[in-house]
C-alpha cells in the first residue's frame, strides 16, 4: 500500500463514493471483532489512511448489523474463489467493480495470481491512492460497458469473474452484454455474482437496481448454474448473539433470505 494520507477534499460527494466507502468502513468496523466473519485487515489500513468523515444521516446507516450482511458476503465469495482457484490455480481472476475491496490481498497476498481489479476512472484514481500494481496484479480504469478493456487481458487461460455487488445496478442489456463478451473471450471459467429479487427492485427504483440474476443462460448460454446460496445461510458465522439470532431469522423467512443471493456459474 501507498503511505500517503488522501484528503476527503480529494474525493467525490457521489453515490459510488458513498457506496465504496460504506462498504470499506463496515469491512473494518467488523474486522475489530475478535471473531470476524471475513477478517479484512486491509479494510482497516485503507480507511485509517482516508480523511473522511461521512454525513450524519449516512453515518446512521453504517450502525449496528448492517456490518453483518457486508462481511458475510464477502466471505462467501472469497470461500466460493477460493474453491475456485484450488481447482484451476492457474486462471485469470477478474474483479469487476472492485471498489475499494483488497480481495486480491486477503486472497493472492504475494501476487502469485495473474489478477485484474476493474472499476470506473474515479474509483479507480482512488484505489490507486490505496494500493499498488504488484507482481500479476493490475488495475484498468474503465466501465464494465466499456468495449475495449477486455481485449487487453490475454485469454490463454481459464478465468475466475467475481461481480460483488454490481451487476443489480446494471440494466438488463449490460449484463447480458457483459457476460456474452466474457464467456466469448475465455476458454472456460467461473462467475460469481449476487442478485436482488424483483420485488426489492420495485422498492429500491430510485436506486436504478435490476433483477440481473435469471436467466443469465438466456444472456450467455455456456453458462451452466453451480450454486445458488441466499446470504444469509452464513448466519452461524455471525459472533453477535442478538445479531446471530435476527439473521437466523430471516434466513428462515423465504422473502427476507431470498433478499440477497449469491450465485456461482460456470462455462
Amino acid at each position: 500500500m501507498a503511505e500517503d494520507r488522501i484528503d476527503a477534499s480529494a474525493i467525490p460527494d457521489d453515490d459510488v463514493t458513498w457506496t465504496m466507502l460504506a462498504t470499506l468502513y463496515l469491512r473494518a468496523q467488523e474486522n475489530r471483532r475478535a471473531r470476524p466473519v471475513l477478517g479484512d485487515p486491509y479494510a482497516a489500513e485503507a480507511l485509517a489512511r482516508i480523511d473522511y468523515r461521512f454525513p450524519p444521516m449516512r453515518r446512521r446507516l453504517l450502525t449496528g448489523g448492517a456490518q453483518f450482511i457486508v462481511t458475510l458476503r464477502g466471505r462467501r465469495f472469497d470461500d466460493w474463489a477460493r474453491a475456485c482457484l484450488a481447482r484451476r490455480p492457474d486462471a485469470t481472476v477478474l474483479h469487476l467493480g472492485c471498489g475499494l475491496d483488497s480481495r486480491m490481498l486477503r486472497l493472492d497476498p504475494e501476487h502469485r495470481l495473474r489478477w485484474y481489479d476493474l472499476d470506473i476512472p474515479p474509483v479507480m484514481a482512488l484505489r490507486r491512492r490505496l494500493y499498488a500494481e504488484r507482481g500479476g496484479y493490475r488495475m484498468i480504469d474503465a466501465s464494465v460497458s466499456d468495449r475495449g478493456w477486455l481485449e487487453s487481458i490475454p485469454a490463454d487461460r481459464p478465468v475466475l469473474v467475481v461481480a460483488e455487488g454490481l451487476l443489480p445496478y446494471l440494466t438488463p442489456e449490460a449484463v447480458g452484454d457483459l457476460l456474452r463478451r466474457i464467456t466469448d473471450h475465455f476458454p472456460a471459467g467461473d462467475l460469481i455474482f449476487d442478485g436482488v429479487p424483483p420485488w426489492m427492485v420495485r422498492i429500491a427504483r430510485p436506486v436504478s437496481w435490476t433483477p440481473a440474476t435469471h436467466p443469465v443462460t438466456a444472456a450467455a448460454p455456456r453458462l451452466t448454474l453451480a450454486e445458488r446460496v441466499p446470504i444469509s445461510a452464513g448466519y452461524d458465522r455471525i459472533p453477535v448473539r442478538g445479531y446471530r439470532a435476527m439473521y437466523r431469522f430471516v434466513h428462515a423467512v423465504r422473502p427476507l433470505r431470498e433478499f440477497l443471493v449469491g450465485y456461482r456459474y460456470t462455462f
